[in-house]
């Protein structure tokens, strides 16, 4: 019998996907559907004193011009627009709700037309004026308005008198800038009416079970009346964690004209929507002469918008890596006429642990100790914020493999002393931390007579491989071919699950399978113990597994009935099982993946140019369930931190409040060419305790710590610091 889990098995939904058999939220073909299309505010802060829609209604083929004047109903109170990852305090956006102006590109009329483009070109006619008000935009200009964020992180000792005493000591000022999603799919929504004001909702999201709460709380529709599905999503890693208001538009054309509509935003309009906040990290490092830390002391500043409080852990991952007695760590935010800032692949560790790691590479140039050196000296066995061991932590592992697999043994350790003709050579490394998380997750599997299974669970699929994670289990766990899988994903009316974040899909998912098996097996035993003369008339559920179509004995192989012969002698056709998987409350241990991630650049001396041309990351997480799909994600992520570190930045004009390069012509991405050599490792993790499976996410593990890396080589190969992102040639040369 094949093992699937743990095997480099391509996905099972690749040819769908290569071919354009699989469909995403604005392509589902419908008949009599209305196009939708978005006139947004031109000012941060104000409001609206006139709409004219007039020119634009008497376009031929406009069907209607909706504001907040003549939209249909919806809820009035604060707590009816809370979806489940929405932030604690403050009141969410709500799309042409009132006359209220809280963001440059805030949504304030959707024209509706029978084609798109007579859409587009009747929202240029909309004439809007505005009352203005006084608008900030600039975090900068705004750091010491900034309030503090209650956070978990408990100071220890004196973080003050220690920095002050310590024999060395390094203290900084980083900064990211706000970074956009840019997903290859744009924002859409297809909301089918189907009569007797019941609808069928494809949105691009990552929970649809998110969505559709979200819907019957705003237009208070009962929940038989609103299906929401998302079978497939073109990227997201937070971009649609929560409902975005398109999908909210779409409805309310839907609602008003008793009709299907679709509404895809334009690749600027989405620049109105989520994005990673721009960060002021300070840190303040305090070190014994033989390199163990006296003192730590790290404060964040981000973003967020006026009616919403959204933070994220920037501060407290010090504590996860590194001893050290005397800690204080502090989160502000900062309130600024602009949308509420949203999670971004692994939010908080992305940007506190860039500033963590470049500020432990500093330390360790003041020390003049190998960097790694530095961190195995500093290393920290306990979690202790919370003061609990880990499951498991292969950090050191990671440390040794990724250091053997650069040749970090040949590092130089003076800057610019490594070069390739005219380009001087930099080797720079650091940490990666991230949270093993998993939630309760439902699945059902129907099982036919035939040897056919079909796993079926509320999950999205967001391009990171869940489809084909759940047959590979489902396959192993049921004894069957993977062909003879099917998964369906990404429907509300499916078995419950929570929205796609954390990296916790795949162990949540994966466990909800086993333990729905586990019922179709007890099934199955039970069935074949009333077959005359069974082998396994005396079986325990405890003595027999699911193998190659079987019920098989593990004492002994011989003892076995076919599933097929089980189902035809019980008069069963199918059988049909569905569990939810909950997680013990374990707080005896902290729960984490880890990494070691090594970079090498190359920096043209004359025009300074940065080239990332080797990245090893070595990544502990604890059971790898596919091989092939789990270096994707890695690479996927070190990519993305190569852009955080040398591309990406979104630019305001604070004059205005407005984004300047909301196309991605202008927002830097990177591309073929500025991505090379990737060598990713998985470290042997075992871990009996976090689950049974021993399974921890690696979706998000794969960039923390990248940026960092690469920006500690860009200063061994030139000796100069940038700690503002991204780095570009310019800051080079001043």
């Amino acid at each position: 019998m094949t093992a699937y889990i743990g095997a480099s098995i391509s996905r099972v939904d690749g040819r769908a996907k290569v071919t354009g058999a699989a469909k995403y939220a604005g392509e589902f073909n419908i008949d009599n559907v209305a196009h939708g299309y978005v006139v947004v505010s031109t000012i941060p802060k104000g409001r609206i004193k006139r709409i004219d829609t007039r020119d634009a209604l008497r376009v031929d083929g406009v069907i209607d011009v909706l504001t907040h004047e003549n939209r249909p109903p919806m809820a009035g109170t604060t707590q009816a627009y809370k979806d489940d990852v929405a932030p604690e305090e403050g009141s969410p956006f709500r799309p042409l709700y009132d006359d209220k102006i809280m963001f440059s590109g805030q949504p304030v009329a959707l024209v509706l037309a029978q084609e798109w483009e007579t859409a587009c070109f009747a929202a240029s006619l909309v004439r809007v004026e505005y009352e203005k008000e006084a608008h900030v935009t600039d975090l900068q200009a705004w750091r010491n308005q900034a309030i503090v964020v209650e956070k978990p992180e408990k100071p220890r000792g004196n973080a003050e008198k220690a920095l002050a005493a310590a024999a060395l000591r390094h203290e900084a000022e980083y900064f990211i800038p706000t970074e956009h999603h840019n997903p290859m799919e744009l924002f859409a929504s297809t909301v089918i009416w189907d009569g007797g004001g019941k609808l069928t909702v494809y949105d691009k999201t990552q929970g649809v079970m998110n969505v559709q709460r979200y819907l019957c709380s705003v237009f208070n529709m009962k929940s038989d009346d609103v299906r929401v599905m998302s079978p497939f999503v073109g990227g997201a890693f937070g971009a649609v964690l929560r409902p975005q208001y398109q999908m909210v538009l779409a409805v309310l054309g839907a609602l008003a004209l008793e009709r299907s509509v679709r509404l895809v935003l334009t690749r600027a309009q989405m620049y109105a929507l989520g994005y990673r906040p721009a960060t002021i990290e300070r840190l303040g490092l305090g070190a014994k002469a033989g390199g163990t830390l006296d003192a730590i002391m790290h404060e964040a500043i981000s973003v967020t918008s006026q009616f919403e409080d959204f933070s994220r852990n920037d501060t407290g991952w010090a504590d996860l890596l590194y001893k050290c007695p005397n800690t204080k760590f502090v989160h502000k935010i900062a309130r600024l006429d602009l949308p509420t800032s949203s999670d971004m692949r692994a939010p908080g560790a992305t940007t506190g642990v860039y500033a963590l790691e470049s500020a432990m590479d500093e330390l360790a140039v003041a020390l003049k100790l190998d960097p790694m050196e530095l961190r195995l000296r500093c290393y920290s066995d306990r979690d202790q914020n919370a003061d609990l061991p880990y499951t498991s932590k292969q950090l050191r592992e990671c440390y040794r493999q990724g250091a053997e697999a650069f040749g970090w043994d040949k590092r130089n350790s003076q800057p610019r002393s490594m070069r390739d003709g005219s380009e001087l050579v930099g080797w720079g490394m650091a940490t990666g931390v991230w949270e093993a998380l998993q939630m309760p997750t439902a699945a059902r599997i129907v099982l036919t007579a035939n040897g056919h299974a079909e796993v079926s669970c509320a999950a999205s699929d967001i391009g990171t491989g869940t489809y084909t994670i759940m047959a590979q289990v489902a396959a192993d766990v049921l004894g069957l071919p993977l062909e003879n899988i099917g998964v369906k994903l990404g429907d509300s009316t499916l078995p419950q699950a929570p929205v796609e974040g954390g990296s916790w899909t795949a162990a949540s998912a994966a466990h909800a399978v086993v333990s729905t098996a586990e019922e179709i097996r007890k099934e199955l035993l039970a069935l074949a113990k009333a077959m005359k003369n069974s082998p396994l008339a005396d079986a325990k559920l405890g003595d027999v597994v699911l193998a190659d179509g079987k019920i098989v004995s593990k004492r002994d192989a011989s003892r076995a009935v076919s599933m097929a012969d089980v189902m035809h002698h019980g008069a069963v056709d199918r059988i049909e099982k569905e569990k939810t998987n909950s997680f013990n409350d374990n707080s005896s241990h902290a729960r984490n993946t880890h990494s070691a991630i090594f970079a090498e650049v190359k920096v043209d001396e004359q025009l300074g140019i940065i080239r990332v041309t080797r990245i090893v990351n070595a990544v502990a997480a604890g059971r790898i369930l596919n091989a092939k799909t789990a270096r994707s994600q890695i690479m996927g992520g070190v990519v993305w931190g190569i852009g955080m570190a040398l591309h990406e930045e979104t630019v305001f004009d604070h004059r205005f409040g407005r984004i300047m390069n909301a196309n991605i012509a202008e927002y830097h991405v990177p591309v073929n060419a500025d991505v090379q050599d990737i060598k990713v490792i998985f470290v042997d993790e075992p871990d009996e305790i976090i689950n049974p499976l021993g399974i921890k996410g690696v979706g998000e593990i794969g960039i923390v710590g990248v940026a960092a890396a690469i920006a500690n080589a860009i200063y061994h190969a030139t000796g100069k610091r940038v700690r503002d992102l991204p780095i570009t040639l310019d800051k080079l040369q001043r």
